[in-house]
């Protein structure tokens, strides 16, 4: 959420079934807290949330809007009541970042998206202790020229791990005369070295196509933080922001995903 003095914040809606009749917190869940953590001067955005089942917890990756950009912030709850706060674990610029569920070769994994001007592309990077950060590794490039993907992309919601390995749903922007617009693709990584990329759509799968979705504050934005997978292990709730201006819902499933990527990946 952002403030009519526009900085951001968090705050949580529950719902039984995912879909409507939701409660909101009266209060905002999460806010920023420059006295201790100067790097949330101008707030807190994007959070992509990824259940640790060795910890217990949840862990919540954000951006925290710093005086010198964005960098990309950690903290842990149980509860989304209370948290346990990290701080930065990548400086700016830097951003649309989550977590692996589990570590990898006994380190955690987190996927981000430096800015090397004028590109971005995807990073992975590795850690003991969820603190110090190491192994940063490219894992996937921006294209050039006039792909829909060309010079900028980024994570959207996190990895969804299947037997074929970690399913990616990724935004690219465009640059046009017009403005920018942010669309939808897949690729596919190697279960046991989540740097390894084995497949990546030609195509993009999800667009700005509904008036909502093209007209806003920021016009023709999909944007996911988010997703949950039903007790079917297929069914996919996918959360997107929508023109930044609203949160939209779409379903669909992992199943068709993959063997959609399979058509249009080379």
């Amino acid at each position: 959420m952002e403030d009519r003095r526009g900085l951001s914040h968090f705050c949580a809606a529950r719902s039984a079934n995912g879909i409507d009749s939701w409660k909101i917190d009266p209060e905002p869940t999460l806010v920023p807290n420059p006295i201790s953590f100067p790097e949330e001067l101008w707030g807190i955005e994007d959070p992509r949330i990824t259940f640790l089942p060795e910890l217990k917890k949840y862990a919540v990756v954000y951006t925290a809007y710093t005086r010198d950009g964005p960098g990309v912030a950690l903290a842990l709850t149980e509860s989304f009541h209370s948290f346990e706060r990290f701080g930065v674990i990548m400086p700016p610029e830097d951003k649309d970042a989550a977590l692996l569920p589990h570590r990898i070769d006994g380190n955690w994994a987190l996927i981000h998206r430096p800015v090397s001007a004028p590109r971005a592309h995807m990073w992975i990077s590795y850690s003991p202790d969820l603190k110090y950060w190491g192994g940063h590794t490219l894992m996937m490039e921006a294209r050039k020229g006039a792909w829909w993907d060309a010079n900028k992309i980024g994570l959207s919601p996190p990895p969804i791990e299947t037997p074929q390995g970690w399913l990616v749903i990724y935004h690219g922007v465009k640059q046009s005369c017009a403005g920018c617009i942010y669309r939808l693709g897949l690729a596919l990584f190697d279960l046991n070295k989540p740097g390894l990329l084995l497949k990546r759509s030609r195509d993009w799968f999800f667009a700005p196509e509904e008036p909502y979705e093209q007209s806003g504050d920021v016009g023709y934005v999909v944007f996911p933080c988010g997703c949950t997978i039903g007790p079917d292990g297929d069914t996919i709730n996918l959360y997107y922001g929508a023109a930044d201006t609203s949160i939209a819902l779409a379903t669909g499933s992992i199943r068709k995903m993959l063997e959609w990527l399979e058509q249009h990946s080379k």
